[in-house]
């Protein structure tokens, strides 16, 4: 062993030594005190912890304010005070006594733990404590005060602002600011003339809802002290926190009026942008949203990196019009991440026109989550130019159904040049989903080239064409889905059968019962699901009958869709929870999941031979259940095995206990 790796080895066994002790414990307490005078912050801290676990009492605290008595031991007495901090209601008396020690270092001390525990009955004698002959425990009582509150603290520290001593002043515009509470504008103005004073007068600015607040605080953006900039900002960003709505719009119009003559702005918000402090950052959010500087386009939208500001990101972003677009379409890939998801959502209503290139160019490199937004931004072009673009990505599946939604919007523009597309890319058979686009942009218009194309040799433009036709025309709807559910298609069948689910009508059931027999397993599931969406209750007796059926699938199907329509009754219900298939008892939990029935069930099935059975049989008594089974959720909790289980059953208990 190294001799220089010897202290560092020491210094861990009495660490472990330490930690490895039980604070409850007789006897512990004076090794724990030796502990607290430990050369090593690392002991001396996990000796104050322990001392934070032990049994609290008058005389635990009366042993570590002995303590704080023993001048030259910085180290002993600050863990002391941590672990005071740590005992709450029992330090309180005895902390409150020391504030009458003769010794002002230990007033202040105790002062400084009051603080730290927040209790509110500390609040008067630390009143009192402002009177102190000893300025130190003067300005430790404000202080404390401050994190405590409370009228008393609050009127006391509002009469420390006329003090002659600056430091009571400032401890007393911290306290008040952290109460939230401001003092009067023209007093906060006064103070803002003592340099000492600046950047706590400016924090609480913020607090002031007035427009000549705000005005003042914008002043302080020329200051030459960063550090007075900054925290004139940080109270920007106060003030428009507690503003909304209409108030918001007025508070940017102040800014905008204060900072437009204010010479050398661009370069401070800039500087304030990469600042480490998230409130200074929210504060320069608003003055950029106020003046509509675009040249800050990407700084603001790197401030989205935290993700608390991305709403004022948005917001900022959204009010710097094309210009702020152009230059976040242009830096786009040099953007983090979370910048340029940001970047892409203002994008939507930042483009114009002139966007269309380069949006097309992004869609090339851009992450599969953003290209939607581009899409939906190119259709916020209003241009022409974007037509070809999107009925072109109507191809591909992930992106067809924002492509439809985009070439809608943009059809209000250009609506003849979007006809003309997406007839062209039916008539040359581009994309099935040109259909859904053309029925959407086309309107009624387009019912006679939809009703040809339910005709057509190729059975996906058949199944796009009944859909598209019941979102044009109910009756013409009903006529396609007609003579879809009779086509030899699988596609076709499925489709038609989903279409009727939507149009409804009181001969849907009648139509369903043809389909809930169909040759095809994925038919009959869809006509399943299909008589659940539009109610048919006059297929309940088939779907009673298909609970049973062997096919697990189908009889998943029609347990959810009996519930759905309100028809999944008791008999149902047991007779699905001896189904063979482990899925159909587990939906049969969830459908009389918050039924007495269902809760009878759940009893039944704790002992099932699947542990996923078990577990979904005690999510429902966790959720519905009431303490008459809490000895039945315990019994099964103590035999089961499986962890997974155990947790259901475990959380379950917790939940019947409390009821």
């Amino acid at each position: 062993m190294s001799p220089h790796s010897e202290p560092p080895v020491a210094e861990e066994a009495r660490y472990l030594a330490l930690q490895s002790l039980d604070p409850c414990t007789a006897g512990v307490l004076e090794i724990l005190v030796v502990g607290l005078h430990d050369e090593s912050w690392r002991v001396r801290h996990v000796a104050a912890e322990a001392l934070k676990r032990m049994p609290a009492s008058s005389e635990l605290a009366a042993r570590l304010i002995s303590v704080l008595g023993e001048r030259g031991e910085t180290g002993a007495r600050n863990a002391a005070a941590e672990a005071l901090a740590g005992l709450g209601s029992a330090a309180l008396g005895p902390l409150v006594g020391l504030l009458a020690h003769p010794d002002p270092d230990q007033r202040k001390f105790a002062a400084d733990i009051l603080g730290q525990l927040g209790h509110r009955d500390a609040e008067a004698p630390l009143v009192r404590s402002l009177s102190d002959a000893d300025l130190n425990v003067r300005v430790s009582a404000a202080e404390a005060l401050g994190r405590i509150g409370g009228a008393q603290a609050v009127t006391a520290l509002e009469s420390l602002l006329a003090e002659p001593e600056p430091l009571l002043r400032l401890s007393a515009l911290e306290g008040l600011t952290l109460l939230q509470h401001a003092a009067p504008l023209p007093l906060v103005k006064a103070l803002l003339e003592d340099p000492r004073l600046q950047r706590s007068a400016y924090r609480m600015l913020g607090l002031i809802p007035e427009a000549d607040a705000t005005v003042r605080i914008c002043q302080g953006l020329t200051s030459e002290l960063r550090s007075v900039r900054e925290a004139a900002l940080s109270a920007l960003g106060t003030q428009a926190a507690r503003s909304g709505g209409a108030r918001r719009g007025e508070l940017e119009a102040v800014v905008r009026k204060a900072l437009l003559p204010l010479p050398g702005v661009t370069p401070r918000l800039t500087e304030a942008l990469a600042s480490e402090d998230g409130m200074v950052r929210a504060g320069t959010l608003v003055a950029v949203a106020s003046l509509g500087d675009a040249s800050l386009a990407v700084p603001v939208a790197e401030c989205a990196r935290e993700a608390r500001l991305l709403r004022e990101v948005l917001h900022t972003l959204g009010r710097l019009g094309p210009a702020g677009g152009r230059t976040l379409l242009h830096r786009l890939p040099e953007l983090s991440l979370p910048a340029r998801a940001a970047a892409a959502e203002a994008l939507v209503d930042l483009v114009d026109a002139s966007a269309v290139a380069t949006l097309c160019a992004l869609l090339e490199w851009v992450e599969d989550e953003l290209r939607a937004v581009v899409v939906r931004a190119l259709g916020r072009t209003g241009a022409a130019s974007a037509v070809s673009p999107l009925v072109a990505l109507l191809e591909e599946p992930s992106l067809a159904g924002a492509a439809t939604r985009s070439l809608a919007e943009l059809a209000e523009s250009c609506r003849p040049a979007v006809l003309e597309a997406l007839e062209d890319a039916v008539a040359r058979r581009a994309t099935p989903a040109a259909v859904a686009a053309l029925a959407r942009v086309g309107g009624v218009p387009a019912l006679p080239s939809v009703k040809r194309l339910a005709r057509d040799e190729d059975p996906r433009w058949r199944a796009a064409a009944v859909v598209a036709a019941c979102e044009l025309d109910g009756d013409v709807g009903r006529e396609l889905v007609r003579a879809a559910l009779a086509d030899e298609s699988v596609p076709v069948r499925i489709a038609g059968t989903r279409a009727l689910a939507r149009l409804g009508g009181p001969d849907a059931g009648a139509l369903l019962s043809p389909v809930l027999r169909d040759e095809d397993p994925s038919v009959r599931v869809a006509a399943v699901e299909a008589a659940g969406d539009c109610g048919a209750l006059d297929r309940v007796p088939d779907l009673v009958a298909l609970t049973r059926d062997a096919d697990g699938a189908l009889a998943v199907a029609a347990v959810r869709a009996l519930a759905r329509m309100g028809a999944a009754g008791p008999g149902v219900l047991r007779e699905a929870a001896g189904h063979p298939d482990v899925e159909v008892v587990k939906a049969a939990l969830v459908a009389g999941a918050e039924s007495s029935a269902g809760v009878t069930m759940a009893l039944s099935l704790l002992r099932h031979a699947r542990w996923d059975v078990r577990a979904a049989a005690a999510r429902v008594l966790g959720d519905s259940a009431g303490p008459e089974c809490l000895s039945a959720a315990q019994e099964a909790l103590e035999a089961e095995s499986d962890a997974l289980a155990r947790r259901a059953l475990s959380d379950a208990v917790e939940r019947l206990l409390r009821r």
